[in-house]
């Protein structure tokens, strides 16, 4: 088969659904003096509505779903969200409790010391046959999920099948960030006995060489005893490859890599993968760091609008990195770096 262009790879003349828990992200500093001064800083977070919130902000038409409690906590959420642009529409009211977690600042979200506090959440008691998805979907042409909404619970992981047979079923196009929380999968299913049977149904596949070994089988090889960069690259070409093969409606493979080196900071690229091609994006290095959460979830989204707006594959893996490279200079789960800030940041 030829080279096809990303516009013909994707369709993208309606609206982006996110689809994932909101969760407030609570941060207490290391040595405790929020319990003396009574503070907790907080933030309104969720990977998939941390992609929602960028891509409201680069001027798409974004929706996001989600369960909420009927209170008035989720309606000040609700506010929140819809003075960011997104289309809150499509939110269920349910249940009685708001998903929260608890991570130290500065931390990783891979990090041993997150805290879950999302058990009997509305959103965990989502269950397959309550969402109308032929309302959810009307003129959505993309769905974006992530590897966390399968990790809470059966139910949960039904409910995403279910979304995505509907998705697909109606050529809507399908991204999935594989993002691992060894701290949700608990309840008797690996994630490789459960991720696969929903990234078949994908178009776009994001995460990193060790998340597809972890969550869809994919071998690794000998990467781990090498740690150069070439390596990583020759092993995201690989990956890639081998996604394509194993799962046929997916179209494009994008990986990061992301590596904590200490007192050198953070070392950053990323690669994106299509028409048989291996797209590596500039290096990015930084010293002082001031959050790590949801630099993630900028990258899929910068992924999401470059294939949106038509650019050529090299253009969206620059733009995506260095949109998920300003987020770890922002205070948040979200982004709130605009498309020029963005574009300064390839040139420099």
């Amino acid at each position: 088969m030829g080279v096809q262009s990303t516009d013909s790879l994707f369709k993208k003349s309606g609206r982006v659904l996110c689809y994932g828990e909101l969760l407030l992200r609570m941060c207490p500093d290391l040595d405790g003096t929020w319990l003396k001064e009574n503070k907790l800083p907080f933030y309104v977070g969720g990977a998939e509505a941390n992609v929602a919130t960028a891509l409201a902000l680069w001027g798409l038409s974004t929706s996001y779903l989600t369960a909420l409690p009927e209170n008035s906590v989720s309606e000040q959420i609700l506010e929140h969200l819809q003075g960011r642009k997104i289309d809150t529409s499509p939110i269920l009211k349910q249940g009685n409790r708001i998903g929260i977690y608890y991570l130290h600042k500065g931390k990783d979200l891979k990090n041993t010391g997150v805290i879950y506090d999302r058990a009997g959440s509305s959103f965990s008691e989502l269950k397959a046959g309550t969402i109308n998805w032929e309302e959810v979907f009307k003129g959505i042409s993309w769905f974006h999920f992530s590897a966390i909404c399968p990790a809470i619970n059966q139910d949960a992981a039904e409910v995403c099948k279910e979304a995505l047979q509907f998705a697909s079923q109606n050529n809507i196009c399908i991204s999935i960030d594989l993002n691992y929380r060894a701290k949700l999968w608990k309840y008797g299913h690996a994630p490789s006995e459960v991720m696969p049977s929903l990234a078949k149904y994908c178009t776009l596949i994001m995460g990193n060489i060790w998340a597809a070994e972890k969550m869809l089988n994919i071998s690794l090889g000998d990467v781990r005893s090498n740690g150069r960069k070439e390596s990583y690259l020759d092993q995201a070409k690989i990956t890639s490859e081998q996604i394509l093969e194993e799962f046929p409606f997916c179209k494009a493979v994008a990986n990061t890599f992301r590596f904590d080196e200490g007192e050198a900071g953070i070392n950053y690229y990323t690669t994106l993968f299509i028409n048989g091609q291996l797209h590596a994006s500039q290096e990015y290095r930084a010293d002082n760091i001031v959050d790590k959460v949801g630099s993630g979830d900028c990258f899929m989204a910068g992924l999401i609008y470059g294939f949106y707006k038509g650019m050529e594959p090299q253009e969206i893996v620059e733009f995506a990195t260095a949109a998920a490279f300003k987020k770890l200079f922002i205070e948040g789960d979200a982004t709130d770096t605009s498309i020029e800030e963005v574009l300064k940041t390839i040139k420099k």
